[in-house]
């Protein structure tokens, strides 16, 4: 038997040859989740801790804990800004979830989204170069509900040991309080990737399918179906970078966002939303088969498909369409049929398919960069100016239909988002460091490639060991008896 292909480039092959292209996409996505469950079992969880500084005789251990850290200790009671420089504060980040709202799967329970948050932390680290802690935390009342003040409470009292904040998978209407409040209260960046991670790697790749499609961002029909706090971060920075309100219409569970939905009027809880009714739809659209006839573009993040988007409201588009469809852990339509509906460029949030827009090209190369300068706060020009940086990327690379946006393992996306940001921050005045460009780009790429390299020989010395290639091949087996 030849040697299994540990890269995985070949899934596709490993399906019967009958299978359709929905079929080998379900399949994938079961043998994902499969693959997931042994991988997480044969490891015990994907992230360790590993001392940085060197052991090299016993009088060490009275250097790095008692009596000679107390120098260090009061060092930084006097300063605590200098915690920033003697510990590993300025590269650390803490990523807090109640686990609310994880991925397709909705509320798992705190420790349930321990799994998601280790899987950060894991891209943090090998994309990003930074250290990162998952704290998955019971924000419950007692009583049912989950109390948002709890998980700002509870990051403002954790803020002296971390850099950064990464707020992950807590459900709305909460997550718009946890994150404009800690945004202000906090002094250091507090970042909700499910809203503006999410939102500035589709505007990224939305910048650059109208460069592909010959469109303007002021001029074409936009289409956002779902308004949760992806759809709703990207609708202020799609106004922030261009667009026309006037030309956006947006659905929730209950139709479209407008001047007439007074429930929404009536949930102060609500306020995002309710911006968006203010200045959105004009005309009062209310159907999705009106809203998407002559649309430019569809955004779409709302619940896993298939079958969510109906090919029919792409074929009404018009032409050169750009269809984003990012649900996990399966688009609201798959690719190719909305290119079968006359959709020219397609993408989702999937990795086996073109054009991934995740927000896993955007946190760790942001955070970097807020770290290195370290910023109070991430402002919404810092992630205008990341998206920016991510789209420049791709266009030096040559754009087409099937690549819009790069993928996770162009390396250089990191450190160039890394020194857009931090640069900007400089700009923004948040920065409390002053670094070059330069200066940002070549200390992220280092960290980076260090972080890559530690990895990898971690790998060939046997450190980490490779699953067993029958662990694979039974996934792959598993995948396909459920298709049967």
């Amino acid at each position: 038997m030849a040697e299994f292909d540990y890269t995985l480039k070949n899934l596709d092959a490993s399906f019967p040859s009958h299978f359709t292209q929905e079929q080998i996409a379900k399949a994938k996505t079961i043998l994902f989740k499969e693959l997931a469950y042994d991988i997480h079992r044969f490891y015990g969880g994907k992230m360790a801790t590993i001392p940085k500084a060197g052991l090299y005789g016993f009088n060490w251990f009275n250097i790095y804990y008692t009596p000679g850290v107390s120098r260090v200790s009061t060092t930084i009671r006097d300063n605590n800004i200098a915690s920033f420089e003697l510990t590993n504060r300025g590269n650390l980040v803490a990523i807090v979830s109640d686990s609310t709202r994880v991925l397709g799967d909705g509320n798992c329970s705190p420790s349930g989204g321990l799994g998601v948050m280790e899987g950060k932390a894991f891209l943090m680290k090998y994309l990003g170069g930074c250290d990162a802690v998952a704290l998955c935390i019971n924000s419950s009342n007692g009583q049912g509900e989950n109390d948002p003040q709890k998980i700002i409470d509870f990051v403002k009292m954790a803020e002296p040991s971390f850099g950064a904040v990464n707020l992950e998978d807590i459900s709305q209407p909460n997550c718009y309080k946890v994150l404009d409040t800690l945004r202000e209260e906090c002094n250091i960046p507090v970042w909700h990737d499910d809203a503006q991670g999410t939102g500035c790697v589709t505007l990224a790749g939305l910048i650059n399918a109208l460069k592909v499609a010959g469109k303007e961002m002021q001029n074409v029909k936009i289409v956002l179906y779902g308004a949760g706090a992806s759809n709703t971060t990207i609708y202020r920075l799609l106004e922030l970078d261009g667009a026309d309100p006037e030309n956006i219409i947006m659905f929730d569970s209950r139709g479209t966002l407008g001047k007439h939905r007074d429930d929404i009027k009536a949930d102060e809880r609500f306020y995002r939303k309710q911006e968006i009714c203010e200045k959105t739809n004009p005309n009062g659209v209310k159907t999705m088969e009106d809203a998407m006839k002559g649309a430019d573009v569809l955004i779409a993040l709302s619940k896993p498909g298939p079958n969510v988007i109906k090919p029919e409201w792409i074929q009404s588009m018009a032409s050169k369409s750009i269809v984003f469809v990012c649900a996990n852990p399966v688009p609201e339509i798959y690719p190719y049929a909305a290119k079968e509906a006359g959709a020219y460029i397609v993408a989702t949030g999937r990795g086996d398919f073109p054009n991934q827009v995740n927000n896993s090209l955007g946190f760790p190369g942001i955070l970097k960069g807020g770290l290195l300068v370290r910023a109070r706060k991430i402002t919404d020009n810092m992630t205008i100016a990341a998206a920016h940086s991510l789209a420049d990327t791709a266009v030096k690379k040559g754009l087409s239909p099937d690549y819009i946006i790069p993928t996770m393992d162009e390396v250089e996306v990191f450190p160039a988002e890394a020194r857009d940001v931090a640069i900007q921050a400089i700009k923004d005045d948040v920065a409390r460091v002053t670094m070059t460009a330069d200066e940002v780009y070549n200390k992220a790429e280092t960290d980076i490639l260090e972080a890559r390299s530690i990895t990898q020989k971690m790998i060939e010395l046997g450190m980490i060991k490779k699953p067993p290639a029958k662990m694979l091949e039974a996934a792959i087996e598993r995948a396909i008896k459920m298709m049967m």
